[in-house]
């Protein structure tokens, strides 16, 4: 039975990153996480009130970030299986509670066993896995665009941007700075997205941040709302641990911030999604309608070209697995061919 309105959680947490720890350590890491997540969760429909009906968690909340790591080791340390044990685990967190439950982490993939993939992933209060949404521009992971031709053969053009019809809405997924791309957030919009899960880890301020801007923007352009949950500190690194904080907001389709959180460990971004006014809004007849007026076709011969090239991963028909330091020089190309063509 579909549920029109209530309560949207973006759980701001803080991260115990395992870049330290060998493997079987950080397993066990990942299962400590799970555990507090789930006590966390329980705690906050507590006191918040059980209409929580969608939890978001921060990006990469089970293992923070590869400092270095070469991809195989960071594969094998780092990321989880499809169906795995991390997986299952998470899914019966969302049974426990009713909630559906969005996250992100670095995944395998057996079409792909050589990399692996930044995956958002969404289970429904039966624990179901009804979104799985692979982060499409990274700077230092891989992506679909790496080996595009194989992953189009393998998976199809609906897995690109998948959205999923559930009964609070129709949900998509955008990771971390995915957000600055306009693009991400509305090739979503046009598939019917109403509700964009934004994990993310990412520098907080007092004053507006980039990420902070687009938070507002891809939801005003797409009348869209905008859940989006922060790391509330990463513990394990070198890396100074609040350096990554605070921020995590409920942002409606008008672009009005709802709710948002200070730092550290908080509930506080909580706010209630009203699908039905989103709705009306979207069927409203005026200038404000931006998702109504839009002409894609105006801007398809432009997109038509390529700036940063696809399959740099895929050669003569297998993975080519990059080093770390290939990941900048790949951005060096780019920005020299740029140049000659007069672009920048």
């Amino acid at each position: 039975m579909e549920t029109t309105a209530y309560r949207a959680l973006a759980l701001q947490l803080r991260c115990r990153a395992i870049n330290l720890l060998g493997k079987d350590e950080a397993r066990a890491s990942m299962r400590a996480t799970i555990a507090r997540i789930e006590a966390q969760i329980g705690a906050a429909k507590a006191f918040l009130g059980s209409d929580v009906r969608l939890v978001v968690l921060p990006e990469y909340f089970l293992t923070g970030f590869p400092m270095g790591d070469p991809l195989p080791a960071w594969r094998d340390k780092a990321a989880i299986e499809p169906g795995g044990a991390e997986e299952t685990a998470l899914a019966a967190v969302a049974q426990k509670h009713g909630v559906f439950l969005a996250g992100n982490a670095y995944e395998t993939d057996p079409a792909f066993p050589e990399l692996y993939f930044q995956s958002c992933l969404v289970w429904s209060p039966s624990g179901e896995l009804v979104l799985r949404y692979r982060r499409l521009i990274s700077m230092f992971a891989p992506s679909p665009w790496d080996v595009w031709d194989a992953f189009l053969d393998r998976y199809g053009i609906d897995a690109v941007f998948p959205v999923a019809t559930t009964e609070i809405g129709r949900l998509a997924a955008i990771a971390s700075e995915e957000i600055l791309y306009p693009e991400i957030a509305r090739a979503h919009a046009v598939k019917g997205a109403e509700i964009l899960l934004h994990s993310t880890s990412e520098a907080g301020s007092p004053e507006l941040t980039p990420k902070d801007i687009a938070r507002r923007a891809r939801a005003l352009e797409n009348l869209c709302y905008v859940v989006s949950a922060n790391s509330g500190g990463i513990e394990g690194t070198a890396m100074l641990e609040n350096s990554t904080d605070g921020m995590s907001k409920l942002v409606d389709y008008t672009g009005r911030v709802l709710a948002a959180a200070e730092t550290g460990e908080t509930i506080n971004a909580n706010a209630e999604i009203d699908l039905a006014a989103l709705r009306r809004n979207r069927a409203r007849v005026g200038m404000g309608n931006l998702l109504a007026r839009q002409a894609l076709g105006l801007f398809a011969a432009t997109y038509q070209g390529e700036i940063h090239p696809k399959n740099t991963m895929w050669r003569d028909g297998k993975v080519a697995v990059p080093d770390r330091a290939d990941f900048t020089e790949r951005q060096r190309r780019v920005i020299t061919g740029l140049t000659a063509r007069n672009l920048i």
